[in-house]
């Protein structure tokens, strides 16, 4: 047997259960390994559907370029779809995205520009809108906007929801995921809630973003905004993606708390992950042990992306200290 390219890998990610991480919590934790996808994400699932459901919707042609704001990891999807199916790529990005993630985007051939975190989104420096100035300025360009696409939710509607499902036996009770574009978590869940309505639903958010507050209050609040080290979830905008009914409790993670968990989980469990991964299982934990979260529960957090891309920060002790991460030399 052989695959046909390597966009028929992704997808049907293992399960793996957290056995040391959770310590006294007597439920069954298992967590959705993500960098098992051939781009070492989560992202990979939506890079190829929203490149398949344009190309069905005649919004790209042969030889075209995609342009797309991105953390990293959206971008590495949609460069890998891009390389087989042969587009060019220009990706908007971030200045705190790690170094890693910008070499691994010019290493597939695409072309990066980085964009100043600290600005408002609809200042014309910001990345998502130098993103959407490029695609207006480059014919046969396709610019996805993962943030409001549908293509984005409907690939976790379509793959990880019954990936899950069918992995647990529906003995799923909790699921956790965070909370970035939301794709990733409304995708899921919409999938997970019409097996069993009565499956929890839990996001996770990055202290500093608007989230937490919206879900609780409906309110928009700017003064919720500030900046945090934590790549790929958190928002300083409400992408179409994010649907708030469907949640039951968000989870807000700070990034000392995301960091450390993120190295308990590659010391203690053998899982190289990324920050947003430690930020998932922390506030699973967090949710876990202050709410209703018993023997016969189970829970499945997903690990959005792999270790590799955060070598230079999170696993540098180094940089950990230099943030106040690390309190001492051991």
């Amino acid at each position: 047997m052989y695959y046909n390219s390597i966009l028929e890998t992704i997808g049907n990610t293992p399960l793996v259960k957290l056995n040391a991480v959770p310590e006294d919590l007597e439920g069954t934790i298992l967590a959705k390994v993500e960098y098992f996808n051939p781009g070492q994400s989560v992202k990979d699932r939506i890079g190829l559907k929203m490149i398949e459901d344009a190309e069905k919707e005649g919004l790209i042609e042969p030889g075209g370029t995609i342009i797309e704001g991105t953390s990293g990891n959206t971008g590495l999807g949609l460069a890998l779809a891009a390389a087989v199916k042969g587009y060019k790529c220009i990706f908007t990005t971030t200045d705190k995205q790690s170094k890693e993630k910008i070499d691994l985007l010019r290493a597939m051939g695409a072309e990066v520009k980085v964009c100043p975190t600290d600005v408002e989104p609809d200042d014309p420096r910001s990345y998502y809108s130098v993103a959407k100035r490029l695609s207006e300025e480059i014919s046969n360009s396709y610019y996805p906007n993962q943030y409001d696409n549908p293509s984005n939710a409907q690939a976790h509607y379509e793959t990880t929801g019954p990936e899950i499902w069918d992995q647990t036996e529906g003995k799923i009770t909790h699921y956790v995921a965070g909370m970035g574009t939301g794709g990733t978590i409304s995708g899921t869940a919409r999938y997970l809630k019409e097996q069993n309505p009565d499956i929890k639903i839990i996001g996770v958010d990055s202290d500093g973003s608007v989230y937490k507050k919206y879900f609780e209050t409906g309110e928009f609040d700017k003064d919720e905004i500030h900046p945090y080290l934590t790549e790929g979830i958190g928002e300083d905008i409400i992408p179409k993606n994010m649907d708030f009914d469907i949640l039951d409790e968000v989870v807000q993670v700070n990034d000392k708390n995301a960091f450390i968990t993120t190295r308990r989980l590659a010391e203690e469990e053998a899982l190289f992950v990324g920050g947003s991964c430690g930020a998932a299982v922390y506030g699973a934990l967090e949710y876990a042990r202050n709410n209703s979260f018993e023997k016969d529960d189970l829970m499945v957090v997903i690990l959005p992306d792999s270790g590799t891309r955060y070598v230079g920060k999170i696993y540098n002790d180094e940089w950990m200290r230099e943030k106040g991460f690390l309190e001492s030399e051991n």
